[in-house]
Order: C-alpha cells, then structure tokens, then sequence
C-alpha cells in the first residue's frame, strides 16, 4: 500500500482500530453484570466468589504480563500481522467462555482472551503513529482514546440488554462477529508497518512477572476464600510472589532489554503519577466488582438496570477528561491530579453509606463523582509520565500506565474481593450456624451462594434472605472504608511528589508579550489602511 493510499484512508483506518479496541474494553465492563448470573447455579455456573474473582484477574494479569512484550514482537514480525492474530485470539477466548462448562474453564477461556488484548492494545497506538502525521495525530490519538470511554458507557448497558434476552454466554459471544470482522477489515485497509530495529524480547521477565502476580494474587484470594490468613497455603504463595516479584525487579535493571523497564520508577514524578493511576484502578476494579452484587443480590435490579446506572460513571468521565488540560494549565499537575484522587476517595467513602434501601439516585451520584475523578487524574498522570520521558521512550511510558492499571484492577478485585469475602463470612457466621453442616459452608462463601441455598431450602431458607442482605452491606461498608483510606493516602502522595503550577520563565514571558504586541499590531492594520483609504 503506497504512502498516498495510506493518507487518504487514514481516517477508516483509524475506525477499524477504534473498532477493535471498542471490543476488549466493552468485554472487561460487561463482565460486571454478569457476575449474578454466572454465579447462579441454576441459570449460570454456580461460580463462588472467588472463582469470579479469577475469571477476572485471569484475564487482567495475563494481559498485563505480556502487553509490553507484544508490542515488540509486533515491531518485529509486523504490527498489522500482530492485530489479527491478536483479534483472532481474543475471538477464540471469547467463544471458549461462551460455552465454558464450569468455571475453571471460563477462568482458562479468559486467560486466552488476556492474550488477545495484549496483543491488539500495542499495535494500534503503534498503527496511529505510522499512520498519521505529526499534525494529525495528537487528534486521532484522542479518537482512539475515546474509545474507552465509550466502551464504559455501552459495556454494562449491553451487558444486562443480552442478559435480558440470552443466556449468560451471550455477553462473550457477542465478540465473535466483531472480532471476525475487525480482523477481516485490518487485512484489507491497513497497512503493514515493522520496526526496523526492534529490541529484543525478555522471556525470563516475562514468564517471572505473570508468575509472581499470579501467586501473590492467588494467596490473597485464597485468604479471603477460606477467612484465615495464617494458612500456609496462603502464606506461602504471598510471599513466593513477592519473592519472586522482587528478583523480577532485581533482573530487570541489570539487562538492556528488560520487559518492564523498572529503572524508570528512579524518577519521582513519574513513579507518583504511574502510582497515581494504578491507585485509581485499584479503587475501580474493586468498586464494579461488590456493587454490581449490590445492585443485583442485594437490591434486586436486572442486569440491565444495573448496566444502565453505570451511565452515570462514564458521563463523568466524558465531562472531565477533555477539561482535565485545560485545568493543569490553570491550576497545575499536582492539584488535578491529587483532587481527581481525593475525588475518588470521597465517592469510594460514600459507598459505605450505602445500605438496603437507599435512594439509588446516591449510588448513581457517587458513580459520577469517581468517574469525574477518573476522568480528571488519568489524562493528567498519563502526561505527565509521557512529559517526563524523552520521545524515543515514549513506547515504554505507554507501557508502565497500561500495566499500571491492569496489576491494579488484578489486586484490586482481589485485596478489596477477600476483605468483602471475610467480612461477610464473619457476620453471618451466627445465621448459618443454623443450618445443617454440609449447606453451612456453601452457604458462606457469598450474598450469591446464601441465596442460592435459601432457594433450594424454599419456604425454611426465608431467614437466610433479610440478613445476608443485611451482612452483604456490613461487609460493603468495612471494604469501602478500607479502599477509601487507600485512596487518601495516594492523593497525599501524589500532593508531595507531582509538581504545581509552573510559573512561566522570563524568556516565556517575554515571547508572550511579543505575540501579543504582534497580534494587536496585526489588528491595527486593517483599520489603519482603511482609515487612508477614506481619506
């Protein structure tokens, strides 16, 4: 494809990439209201909690283990070639979940899906820089980015809308068609692009980074899951993790092509704004997680209503994030980005207000105050790393943020998921204790399985119902609290390391004050010829 072809389908070649990535963000929110019903075991897999939590995080690790290391090889054996097999792969993942049998299967399905979306994220931004011009580009980066704004907003309202009609698999099996067509679509309009110096691709990070993850990741779930954190089955994997996660950092700084530069973290203003956005996900990851049961076990809403008060989140972030520059100029780095985190903190906080028969319009309030939050810090920490770094590291600035927030979501889901677990546990150990020993284990795993038992009892499960509700909000309440203090402690962080407003230097202002006197200058021209002219 020549370099006029190119230009003059840049503008459909960025619809296609928009499309594909459109589908990997729609699938991580629509997941969410799908929790209930693949935790049903009548109408889903009668998945426990902590299953729910892996068929998220098995997804969320594996595409943040190998993002950056895909966007090599795509360097390597060609970008668009890179974006098909990735779409292939997340199609396939997608099928696979459709028709999981058990929730072991779905976890695995997800994990083939993470290796899609690790595969398409690079290539598109990389597709977008070979595409367009400097000039256009800064706006079709924008395109692109909106996209996930985008897919915040469709992705639970779909969800509950193919919930409503379909069997839970549907919620997957929507991306088969897409995939299939967004691959078709690359093979056709876009054009091949490679690195002509790739680097080289860090299989022992790699293979260190997504092993320590997974095993931190699985002692805290495991802890959770069974109340007791002084298991040796959840001790053990903790610190193997992290054992192995601190080699992995060790390994990093000593190879000139490490997968996850950790040298980069030297620099203070990048590691508070990387932390920053990292900060924010694990807030979100964990919220979407326990309040889509809160809105589904708890308060009784469809899927579909329960996607539509996700609304609220997205519309927050459509308000800030495009006013988000235009406050670092005004105010600086440092206020944005730690008031967008205070933000957070306050809307994760109210949370724990939340009880059984709430208003829902405060639900959806504290929806939009995080996602004004959300939509104000991660524009404004995503630039600032990028400010930090020169052009040629752009690839690697990129890499860090997108990590960022996948381990996030990962821990997120799994810290803020174990202290729900526990918590509930705890305090309907009392109520359950009612119960025959075989159903009483079962029955306290969560709001889901309670009610699940409550249900084949029929008439003599009834008290089960009122305090599960009553146990779920408690166990809310102790998580929000958690998360929220969390939260504060990050915006304080980021307050001490990001810096403020930058005031302009003398040279800056004197250029200002020359383009001005030219622009009045400019304006005076006009009026001054026809002034002569009268005369």
């Amino acid at each position: 494809m020549d370099a006029q072809t190119i230009q003059r389908r840049r503008w459909v070649i960025l619809s296609v990439l928009v499309v594909g990535l459109l589908a990997i963000v729609i699938d991580n929110t629509v997941l969410n209201v799908a929790l209930k019903t693949i935790a049903d075991p009548a109408g889903g897999l009668g998945a426990s909690q902590s299953q729910l939590e892996w068929a998220i995080n098995s997804y969320t690790l594996v595409f943040a283990g190998l993002l950056f290391t895909f966007g090599i090889v795509g360097d390597r054996i060609g970008r668009k070639r890179m974006l098909m097999i990735g779409l292939a792969l997340f199609g396939l993942g997608s099928l696979l979940s459709a028709y999981s049998h058990s929730p072991d299967q779905l976890i695995a399905a997800r994990a083939v899906m993470g290796l899609g979306g690790a595969a398409v994220m690079p290539q598109t931004l990389s597709i977008i820089s070979n595409v367009f011009e400097p000039h256009e580009r800064a706006r079709a980066i924008g395109i692109w980015a909106s996209a996930v704004g985008i897919g915040v907003a469709i992705g639970p309202v779909l969800g509950g809308t193919l919930l409503a009609h379909f069997w839970w698999g549907s919620v997957f099996l929507i991306n088969v068609p897409v995939t299939v067509i967004g691959a078709a679509a690359v093979a056709a309009l876009v054009p091949e692009s490679r690195n002509p110096a790739p680097g080289r691709v860090d299989y022992l990070g790699v293979l260190a980074s997504v092993v320590g993850l997974v095993l931190l990741v699985y002692g805290i779930v495991q802890g959770g899951d069974t109340g007791s954190w002084l298991r040796g089955d959840v001790l053990i994997p903790v610190f193997a993790g992290l054992v192995v996660l601190a080699l992995f950092g060790w390994y990093e700084t000593r190879i000139s092509h490490p997968s996850l530069d950790v040298r980069l973290f030297r620099n203070r203003r990048l590691s508070a704004s990387v932390g920053a956005i990292a900060l924010l996900f694990f807030g979100m990851g964990g919220v979407y997680f326990f309040t889509s049961f809160y809105l589904q076990n708890v308060r009784g809403y469809s899927p579909l209503h329960a996607g539509l008060l996700a609304i609220p989140f997205a519309a927050g972030q459509f308000v800030m994030s495009p006013r988000s520059a235009g406050l670092v100029s005004r105010f600086g780095v440092r206020a944005v980005a730690g008031g967008g985190l205070l933000l957070n903190a306050l809307a994760i906080g109210g949370y724990a207000f939340l009880g059984t028969s709430t208003p829902i319009w405060v639900l959806a309030i504290l929806y939009g105050i995080q996602g004004a939050g959300i939509g104000a810090t991660v524009p404004t920490a995503t630039a600032a790393v990028m400010d930090v770094l020169p052009r040629e590291r752009a690839g690697a600035g990129s890499a860090l943020t997108n990590t960022a927030r996948q381990v996030a979501v990962a821990l997120g889901v799994a810290v803020l998921g174990s202290i729900l677990a526990q918590s509930y546990r705890a305090t309907m150990s009392p109520t359950l204790a009612a119960l025959p020993a075989a159903a009483r284990g079962a029955a306290g795993q969560s709001v889901s399985a309670t009610q699940a038992v409550a249900q084949q009892l029929g008439q003599a499960g009834r008290f089960l119902i009122d305090p599960a509700n009553v146990a779920f909000v408690d166990a809310m309440r102790v998580t929000t609290l958690s998360a929220a203090v969390i939260a504060v402690l990050g915006g304080l962080v980021v307050m001490r390391w990001l810096p403020g407003r930058r005031r302009p230097t003398i040279e800056e202002q004197v250029a200002a004050e020359v383009a001005a006197a030219q622009r009045e200058l400019a304006g005076q021209l006009p009026q001054q010829r026809e002034l002569s002219e009268r005369q």
